[in-house]
């Protein structure tokens, strides 16, 4: 069995948001899907945009652009639901986070990486494991398991079930 150090590089899978470019770990990141159609589900949050069926799975589908407070955009061609597991106090769940366009996976040393920036005391930045640089550019890295809290993934919970219930009547 191979051990992993620190001078070990990580992969991760980099996708835009409007001109930011994103990654997400590889490890946390299931699979890539073109985009389909979303089931909406009532009285969730807005960056909640619905759930998808995934190989008989209710899979919920949430908007990071919504999440980050970003502008809202058109779905394109390359539009995709990065499938990924997100575990919150212990909790684990799948859900697809929506992306503008999927770009690559990089390789990153550690000493590619700069610690997130702190801005002040009202803005949480806990959910950026850090700021990824790739050539003359920055990649913003995010921890996939502080984006959403304990209450965002009950939330999620409440609407997969809901949906579960509603397809078997």
């Amino acid at each position: 069995m191979a051990t992993t150090t620190d001078t070990d590089t990580t992969q991760y899978l980099t996708f835009k948001l409007g001109e930011e470019m994103f990654a997400l770990d590889i490890a946390k990141v299931r699979e890539v899907l073109d985009f389909t159609t979303v089931t909406r589900v009532p009285r969730t949050p807005d960056f909640m945009r619905g759930v998808i069926n995934l190989r008989g799975s209710v899979v919920p589908v949430v908007d990071l652009r919504r999440k980050f407070n970003m502008s809202i955009s058109e779905n394109t061609v390359n539009t995709c639901i990065i499938i990924s597991e997100v575990t919150v106090d212990g909790d684990t769940t799948v859900l697809g986070a929506l992306a503008d366009s999927v770009q690559e996976v990089i390789d990153l040393m550690p000493e590619d990486i700069a610690h997130a920036p702190r801005i002040g005391t009202k803005l949480k930045t806990e959910f950026i494991k850090g700021m990824g640089r790739q050539n003359d550019r920055f990649v913003i890295i995010l921890d996939i398991d502080q984006v959403f809290s304990a209450d965002d993934l009950a939330i999620v919970h409440d609407g997969q079930a809901g949906t579960a219930l509603a397809s078997t009547r």
